[in-house]
């Protein structure tokens, strides 16, 4: 994991609220994000994240606290800011009816840039989001992974400082998902901040320097994958079924044999530091699985561990 210490800092949130009525979307949070990170919002549905972001964005006013985004409040400075944001939201907003080339240039003008500088950066971009050979065909054509990397793209017309991205590969398949990621990998060398909200646990693994878990608009947990892992799990985990008439019943024998274990519908997880000792120590006992998996703990084990359910529910 890089080291950020020594950067400035472009976002500080301090006592963030948002309500709508009786319900609260954000409930007091802190946090920072600081110039060249790759800073995650980790989280179900309803955390809080999107709602986080938009404030962020200078889209949304908050309740109560402060917030200030590259040293401006959003809410007195929003279009001073937006100037330096690129947002690329869950859904694309692409115009069908353009080609991908006038997507481009059309975004650019909307930000007053010059048509000389635009078209420059046109070339630029579909170079970027593999997608040169593709500039004259209209967007309704293209897949859903090219519509998401052009929306990447056009968020990056007016080379902003911080990009803002909410769940970016929801709906793509594998490969798509990779070739995103390596299109935010070279931002994030070129030393662009990234602003990531994902419920996908190898997204969050693979593009964040570090994470926000939160659930219920709180903040539940933050540091690096890694050091959320280490903190919050086991080395290991051992996924094991009995048939989901069995599950509920033999649990109380295998929680004498670790110190944890997560009942789920289809499935017991046992966490401990040698999966392979416990299955072993199962079958001694007469306690023979349907299926078992020992895997290393993941993202995941961490957010059943701080909020008791899973990232679908």
């Amino acid at each position: 994991m890089e080291d950020f210490s020594q950067n400035p800092v472009l976002i500080q949130a301090k006592g963030l609220s948002k309500r709508y009525g009786e319900f609260v979307a954000v409930a007091g949070i802190d946090f920072e994000v600081k110039k060249g990170e790759s800073f995650g919002f980790l989280g179900p549905n309803g955390a809080g994240k999107s709602t986080t972001m938009r404030i962020i964005a200078a889209t949304l006013n908050r309740s109560s606290g402060e917030i200030t985004i590259l040293g401006k409040d959003p809410e007195k400075y929003g279009p001073e800011i937006k100037a330096h944001l690129g947002v690329v939201p869950q859904t694309d907003n692409l115009d069908n009816n353009l080609t991908v080339e006038e997507n481009l240039f059309v975004y650019g003008r909307y930000f007053g840039l010059s048509k000389k500088f635009i078209n420059g950066k046109i070339e630029e971009l579909l170079d970027f989001a593999q997608l040169v050979e593709k500039r004259s065909v209209k967007v309704e054509t293209l897949s859903g992974g090219m519509k998401r990397r052009l929306t990447i793209a056009r968020a990056l017309v007016s080379e902003p400082e911080i990009l803002m991205l909410d769940e970016p590969t929801t709906g793509l398949d594998p490969q798509a998902r990779h070739i995103l990621w390596d299109r935010l990998f070279r931002l994030k060398e070129q030393g662009v901040t990234l602003l990531i909200t994902t419920h996908y646990m190898d997204e969050a693994e693979q593009l964040c320097d570090r994470l926000m878990v939160m659930d219920k608009g709180l903040i539940m947990a933050e540091d690096s994958p890694a050091g959320l892992i280490k903190k919050y799990s086991t080395r290991e985990v051992l996924e094991v079924r009995f048939g989901s008439d069995r599950n509920a019943t033999i649990a109380p024998e295998l929680q004498k044999l670790v110190e944890r274990i997560e009942v789920l519908p289809d499935r017991i997880l046992m966490y401990a530091d040698d999966g392979e000792a416990i299955l072993h120590l199962l079958k001694e006992k007469g306690m023979h699985p349907i299926t078992s998996l020992v895997r290393r703990s993941s993202l995941e084990d961490v957010f059943l561990r701080l909020t008791g359910r899973t990232l679908i529910d």
